[in-house]
Protein backbone atom coordinates (compact mmCIF):
# COMPACT_ATOMS: atom_id res chain seq x y z
CA UNK A 1 0.00 0.00 0.00
CA UNK A 2 1.24 3.36 -0.94
CA UNK A 3 1.48 6.16 0.99
CA UNK A 4 0.06 9.48 0.36
CA UNK A 5 1.91 12.46 0.59
CA UNK A 6 0.95 15.39 3.23
CA UNK A 7 -0.03 18.89 1.03
CA UNK A 8 1.43 22.14 2.61
CA UNK A 9 -2.67 23.01 3.53
CA UNK A 10 -2.53 19.57 5.34
CA UNK A 11 0.72 20.38 7.16
CA UNK A 12 -0.84 23.54 7.98
CA UNK A 13 -3.86 22.52 9.38
CA UNK A 14 -2.30 19.81 11.43
CA UNK A 15 -0.29 22.25 13.25
CA UNK A 16 -3.39 24.38 13.77
CA UNK A 17 -5.13 21.52 15.69
CA UNK A 18 -1.96 20.17 17.42
CA UNK A 19 -1.31 23.93 18.90
CA UNK A 20 -4.70 23.83 20.54
CA UNK A 21 -4.80 20.30 21.54
CA UNK A 22 -3.95 19.17 24.77
CA UNK A 23 -1.37 16.73 25.77
CA UNK A 24 -2.65 13.59 27.85
CA UNK A 25 0.74 13.50 29.70
CA UNK A 26 2.39 16.39 29.97
CA UNK A 27 5.39 15.20 31.65
CA UNK A 28 6.71 14.13 28.00
CA UNK A 29 8.54 17.05 26.30
CA UNK A 30 5.96 18.27 23.70
CA UNK A 31 7.74 17.10 20.23
CA UNK A 32 6.40 18.43 16.85
CA UNK A 33 6.14 15.85 14.26
CA UNK A 34 8.37 15.86 11.35
CA UNK A 35 7.14 15.32 7.79
CA UNK A 36 8.95 13.87 5.26
CA UNK A 37 9.96 16.49 1.95
CA UNK A 38 8.22 15.19 -1.26
CA UNK A 39 10.23 13.19 -3.30
CA UNK A 40 10.45 14.93 -7.11
CA UNK A 41 8.89 12.81 -9.96
CA UNK A 42 11.32 11.03 -12.03
CA UNK A 43 10.99 10.40 -15.75
CA UNK A 44 10.64 6.91 -17.29
CA UNK A 45 14.18 5.71 -17.75
CA UNK A 46 13.13 4.43 -21.37
CA UNK A 47 10.75 6.64 -23.43
CA UNK A 48 7.29 5.30 -25.13
CA UNK A 49 7.90 5.30 -28.43
CA UNK A 50 5.66 7.47 -30.58
CA UNK A 51 2.34 5.63 -31.56
CA UNK A 52 1.35 5.39 -35.61
CA UNK A 53 -1.74 4.06 -36.49
CA UNK A 54 -1.36 0.95 -38.78
CA UNK A 55 2.70 0.46 -37.10
CA UNK A 56 3.41 -2.91 -35.60
CA UNK A 57 4.14 -3.64 -32.41
CA UNK A 58 7.92 -4.50 -32.44
CA UNK A 59 7.51 -7.16 -29.56
CA UNK A 60 6.11 -10.20 -30.48
CA UNK A 61 2.39 -11.07 -28.45
CA UNK A 62 2.34 -14.69 -26.96
CA UNK A 63 0.03 -17.07 -28.91
CA UNK A 64 -3.12 -17.87 -26.93
CA UNK A 65 -2.33 -21.03 -24.76
CA UNK A 66 -5.48 -23.20 -25.06
CA UNK A 67 -5.74 -27.26 -25.25
CA UNK A 68 -4.39 -28.69 -27.78
CA UNK A 69 -7.46 -31.28 -29.88
CA UNK A 70 -8.09 -34.52 -28.58
CA UNK A 71 -6.34 -36.23 -31.63
CA UNK A 72 -3.44 -33.95 -30.87
CA UNK A 73 -3.46 -34.97 -27.59
CA UNK A 74 -3.63 -38.64 -27.93
CA UNK A 75 -0.98 -38.84 -31.03
CA UNK A 76 1.47 -37.08 -28.28
CA UNK A 77 1.08 -40.21 -25.79
CA UNK A 78 4.75 -42.36 -25.25
CA UNK A 79 4.83 -45.31 -27.55
CA UNK A 80 4.34 -48.58 -25.02
CA UNK A 81 4.27 -50.84 -27.12
CA UNK A 82 6.78 -52.52 -29.53
CA UNK A 83 7.73 -49.71 -32.24
CA UNK A 84 7.39 -52.18 -35.40
CA UNK A 85 4.19 -52.93 -34.34
CA UNK A 86 3.21 -49.12 -33.57
CA UNK A 87 4.08 -48.46 -37.09
CA UNK A 88 2.14 -51.00 -38.21
CA UNK A 89 -1.38 -50.12 -36.21
CA UNK A 90 -0.78 -46.55 -37.45
CA UNK A 91 -0.56 -48.02 -41.25
CA UNK A 92 -3.61 -49.97 -40.74
CA UNK A 93 -1.68 -52.63 -41.10
CA UNK A 94 -2.69 -55.19 -38.14
CA UNK A 95 -6.78 -55.82 -38.00
CA UNK A 96 -8.13 -55.50 -34.60
CA UNK A 97 -9.49 -58.85 -33.01
CA UNK A 98 -12.62 -57.33 -31.72
CA UNK A 99 -14.68 -54.24 -31.80
CA UNK A 100 -17.07 -52.09 -30.01
CA UNK A 101 -19.36 -49.74 -31.58
CA UNK A 102 -20.59 -46.89 -28.92
CA UNK A 103 -22.68 -44.60 -31.34
CA UNK A 104 -25.98 -43.69 -29.97
CA UNK A 105 -25.10 -44.52 -26.58
CA UNK A 106 -24.92 -42.12 -23.55
CA UNK A 107 -22.27 -41.48 -21.28
CA UNK A 108 -23.87 -43.39 -18.49
CA UNK A 109 -24.14 -46.58 -21.54
CA UNK A 110 -21.37 -46.27 -23.06
CA UNK A 111 -18.76 -46.35 -19.98
CA UNK A 112 -19.75 -49.61 -18.67
CA UNK A 113 -20.38 -51.19 -21.65
CA UNK A 114 -16.34 -50.39 -22.82
CA UNK A 115 -15.35 -51.47 -19.21
CA UNK A 116 -17.11 -55.02 -19.52
CA UNK A 117 -16.00 -55.26 -22.89
CA UNK A 118 -12.02 -54.73 -22.52
CA UNK A 119 -12.16 -56.98 -19.64
CA UNK A 120 -14.09 -59.34 -21.49
CA UNK A 121 -11.64 -58.77 -24.84
CA UNK A 122 -8.53 -59.39 -22.60
CA UNK A 123 -9.73 -62.42 -20.56
CA UNK A 124 -10.19 -64.15 -24.08
CA UNK A 125 -6.45 -63.33 -24.77
CA UNK A 126 -6.91 -60.63 -27.59
CA UNK A 127 -4.58 -57.93 -27.98
CA UNK A 128 -5.68 -55.38 -30.46
CA UNK A 129 -9.45 -54.21 -30.30
CA UNK A 130 -11.41 -51.47 -31.97
CA UNK A 131 -13.41 -48.97 -29.78
CA UNK A 132 -15.54 -47.16 -32.38
CA UNK A 133 -16.62 -43.76 -30.55
CA UNK A 134 -17.93 -41.34 -33.82
CA UNK A 135 -16.62 -38.00 -34.68
CA UNK A 136 -19.59 -35.93 -32.75
CA UNK A 137 -22.73 -34.49 -34.61
CA UNK A 138 -22.16 -31.65 -36.24
CA UNK A 139 -24.51 -28.41 -34.91
CA UNK A 140 -24.50 -24.85 -35.19
CA UNK A 141 -22.05 -22.84 -32.79
CA UNK A 142 -24.53 -20.31 -31.40
CA UNK A 143 -22.09 -18.91 -28.95
CA UNK A 144 -18.89 -17.07 -28.25
CA UNK A 145 -17.34 -20.18 -26.32
CA UNK A 146 -16.27 -23.03 -29.02
CA UNK A 147 -18.13 -25.84 -27.87
CA UNK A 148 -16.47 -29.83 -28.60
CA UNK A 149 -18.13 -32.42 -31.07
CA UNK A 150 -17.91 -35.92 -29.97
CA UNK A 151 -18.42 -36.12 -25.69
CA UNK A 152 -17.40 -40.06 -26.10
CA UNK A 153 -14.42 -39.01 -28.44
CA UNK A 154 -13.19 -37.14 -25.80
CA UNK A 155 -14.09 -39.25 -22.68
CA UNK A 156 -13.14 -42.66 -24.24
CA UNK A 157 -9.18 -41.55 -23.91
CA UNK A 158 -9.86 -40.18 -20.45
CA UNK A 159 -11.85 -43.60 -19.21
CA UNK A 160 -8.63 -45.65 -20.55
CA UNK A 161 -6.54 -44.00 -18.20
CA UNK A 162 -8.54 -45.06 -15.32
CA UNK A 163 -6.62 -47.05 -12.68
CA UNK A 164 -9.22 -49.81 -13.38
CA UNK A 165 -8.20 -50.55 -16.80
CA UNK A 166 -4.44 -49.52 -16.49
CA UNK A 167 -3.58 -52.42 -15.60
CA UNK A 168 -4.64 -54.17 -19.15
CA UNK A 169 -4.76 -51.19 -21.77
CA UNK A 170 -1.40 -50.60 -23.05
CA UNK A 171 -1.66 -48.54 -25.94
CA UNK A 172 -3.85 -46.06 -27.47
CA UNK A 173 -3.86 -44.74 -30.75
CA UNK A 174 -6.39 -43.58 -33.28
CA UNK A 175 -7.77 -45.81 -35.73
CA UNK A 176 -6.71 -45.70 -39.74
CA UNK A 177 -9.17 -44.42 -42.18
CA UNK A 178 -10.12 -47.93 -43.30
CA UNK A 179 -10.81 -48.96 -39.62
CA UNK A 180 -13.55 -45.81 -38.44
CA UNK A 181 -10.53 -42.47 -38.64
CA UNK A 182 -10.87 -40.09 -36.13
CA UNK A 183 -13.97 -41.46 -35.29
CA UNK A 184 -12.68 -44.79 -33.87
CA UNK A 185 -9.47 -45.76 -31.44
CA UNK A 186 -7.16 -49.22 -31.10
CA UNK A 187 -6.63 -50.22 -28.01
CA UNK A 188 -3.93 -52.68 -27.66
CA UNK A 189 -4.12 -55.03 -24.28
CA UNK A 190 -1.34 -55.82 -22.10
CA UNK A 191 -0.85 -59.96 -22.39
CA UNK A 192 -2.81 -61.89 -19.60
Amino acid sequence: MSRTRLTKEDVALWRKVADQAQRLHPENPKQTPSFPKPKPVEPPKRPIPDFTVGARAATRIPRNDLALGISERVARQPVQMDQKAFVKLKRGKIFPEGKIDLHGMTMSEAHPALIDFLFRSHAEGKRLVLVITGKGKQKLDDGPIPTRRGVLKHQVPQWLTLPSLRPIVLQLAEAHVKHGGKGAYYVYLRRK
